[in-house]
């Protein structure tokens, strides 16, 4: 959050200072909302929790005692929630001139981790009370709490998930799974209490043990994904798609390519852009554009850009105009091509250069640029290709 404060006072005395404040108020009630949500877990938790604890060792049912280890593990995963969120908002400091946003995904992977634990560890429970199986005594009290459980953990689960989706915090998203993966228990537990009730046969370690490999797969889906989250991922399309429409919204801005987000935290992106300007602008105009531009990226998208590069786009040369309408008909022609950009040509230094993206999809991405490079060099061979292979950030 640190540095979106900074970036705010920049912006004090531009027209969009109020919109780049509304940001940083927006962050601080995103803050106090995972907060709000992972207490409401915590407290509904340990409810739960005290109360199968107790009819579990009553009735002598692993089941439900399992399921009331599992609500302890829920409860945990809120306070890794807190703390987690606690320790995303401290200020960007020297070691971490970028804040502790990623701190989150952390405190996702941890939870997913207690998710697998509590997998196994039940699914050890549960082979054990298979080779040393025990008649559980069930009441009607214990099945009606049972069942309450069971109802609570449904509207638990779809609440936490569902704040944790509106507010993109994967540590609630993960909890809300979670929750909802206990309501599944907790029901099949009613189920083999039944079973057992009406037919005397005790089902229960046999579901202990397949519940448990449910949960097991559950934590290791989860800790793909916040994996995933924590190498880094394509940034999202539409976000991409918006800040080129705004970049590209300024009168003198015919392109922007070669967006790059980098993701320090849910919703607290830097990133990078080139755009293509006429080959007229000075340098003092080129400076007043990347600003408007950046101040105006970050009020709309709450997107840093730490660096706008610039390519020039011929505007009075003839040559050039036709020159880069042939090439791009080339480039573009040549399978596992994306697009071309960056075109300019330098009929003084005898130089051609440009930009080529090329689909992570091709078989051999270098094949693909030797064969542009060799087409263009074949139809311009009086020039000097200098061309350069992009990687495909966000462009699809």
């Amino acid at each position: 959050m640190a540095a979106y404060r900074e970036k705010i006072n920049s912006l004090k005395e531009t027209k969009y200072a109020m919109t780049a404040t509304a940001v940083l108020k927006s962050a601080a009630d995103r803050e106090k909302q995972v907060i709000k949500t992972s207490v409401t877990g915590i407290l509904a938790n340990v409810l739960l929790a005290a109360f199968k604890a107790v009819i579990g060792f009553l009735t002598g049912s692993i089941a439900i005692v399992l399921d009331a280890v599992n609500n302890i593990s829920d409860a945990a995963s809120s306070v890794i929630t807190i703390v987690g969120t606690k320790l995303a908002a401290k200020e960007a400091d020297k070691k971490h001139p970028f804040g502790y946003g990623r701190m989150e995904y952390l405190t996702a992977m941890i939870i997913s981790l207690i998710v697998l634990y509590a997998g196994v560890t039940s699914l050890e429970q549960s082979i054990k009370k298979i080779l040393n199986p025990s008649v559980p005594k069930y009441t009607a009290v214990s099945l009606i709490i049972v069942a309450a459980g069971v109802l609570v953990k449904i509207v638990l689960g779809r609440y936490v998930k569902g704040q944790g989706l509106k507010l993109k915090s994967d540590s609630l998203i993960n909890s809300g799974q979670d929750a909802t993966l206990d309501s599944v228990i907790s029901a099949s537990t009613l189920v083999a209490a039944l079973i057992f009730i009406l037919t005397k046969v005790s089902l229960e370690a046999w579901l202990g043990a397949i519940i448990s490999l449910v949960i097991i797969k559950a934590g290791i889906d989860m800790l793909r994904d916040t994996l995933s989250e924590i190498l880094g991922e394509r940034a999202d399309a539409k976000l991409a798609k918006d800040i080129k429409k705004t970049v590209t919204s300024f009168p003198d801005v015919s392109g922007a390519y070669d967006l790059v987000l980098n993701n320090y935290g849910p919703d607290a992106y830097n990133g990078s852009i080139h755009i293509e300007v006429p080959d007229t602008y000075s340098a003092d105009e080129l400076d007043q554009l990347i600003r408007e531009i950046s101040v105006k990226v970050f009020a709309e998208h709450n997107v840093i850009l730490t660096a706008v590069g610039v390519y020039s786009v011929n505007t009075h040369d003839p040559q050039a105009i036709e020159a880069r309408a042939k090439i791009s008909k080339i480039v573009l022609g040549t399978p596992g091509v994306l697009q071309m950009h960056g075109f300019y040509l330098d009929e003084k230094h005898q130089t051609i250069r440009f930009d080529v993206v090329i689909s992570f999809d091709a078989e051999d991405r270098n094949a693909v640029f030797r064969q542009v490079l060799d087409q263009v060099q074949e139809a311009y061979p009086d020039f000097l290709i200098e061309a350069a292979i992009d990687t495909d950030f966000s462009e699809t």
